[in-house]
């Protein structure tokens, strides 16, 4: 199992998280495993880098002035104009016990339905909660999403495949997947100037037949 390398340096209480973001670097603490809580700080370009390549479910090798702590992320917080970190939780993990995580599920090939019947394929759910050894944790699971040959079928939970050690934690009836029928084609209305059969027939109805002009014979 490969693991992702990222260093990081202690920090205090006094060192508040605003002049650490305006430093370039994200405010991150520590907790789980019996460790103590440890509150530290990551320059922001490796830290974003990290978690680009790991997401919640890779082995994060921390480095926190020479001592290796292996963790996971677990609860990230991001700037909700920006999209920027701006905190990081990591949990340390005993790679000797089982831990939970979401994996990202990848969907593969293409469905029948959308490609012969027109249809657009709708993924309702794009993870899964796995639990294993942490160095059985797998990055991604694949899934192959060709079973959905018409609008009634559907991917489920239970027909991803998973790697010996790894058990899934979700429902197995949960979908994952489905097809989407095309909409229907907008009928033409009739452009100005035309009227149908029945516009016409109402308007002689209503117009009715030419009355002759008031007045008898001439004297």
């Amino acid at each position: 199992m490969d693991t992702i390398p990222l260093t990081a340096t202690a920090r205090t209480a006094e060192t508040s998280a605003t002049s650490l973001r305006h430093a370039n670097q994200v405010p991150c603490v520590v907790y789980g495993n019996k460790t103590e809580n440890m509150s530290i700080a990551c320059v922001y370009n490796e830290i974003y880098k990290a978690y680009a390549q790991a997401g919640e479910s890779a082995i994060i090798e921390l480095d926190v002035a020479g001592a290796k702590v292996p963790v996971l992320f677990h609860q990230i917080q991001t700037d909700p104009v920006s999209d920027r970190l701006i905190h990081v939780d990591f949990y340390a993990v005993d790679m000797k016990k089982e831990v939970e995580a979401n994996v990202q599920v990848v969907f593969e090939g293409e469905a029948p339905a959308v490609k012969d019947l027109g249809g657009v394929l709708l993924t309702t759910q794009d993870h899964v909660t796995v639990r294993c050894l942490p160095t059985n944790l797998p990055h991604e699971l694949t899934v192959s999403v060709e079973k959905i040959v018409d609008f009634e079928t559907a991917v489920h939970v239970s027909d991803i495949t998973v790697p010996d050690g790894v058990e899934i934690l979700d429902d197995p009836d949960v979908t994952l997947a489905t097809a989407q029928e095309p909409r229907a084609a907008v009928e033409e209305e009739p452009t100005a100037g035309e009227t149908t059969e029945g516009e016409e027939g109402e308007k002689k109805e209503e117009g009715g037949e030419e009355k002759p002009a008031a007045g008898g014979d001439d004297a």
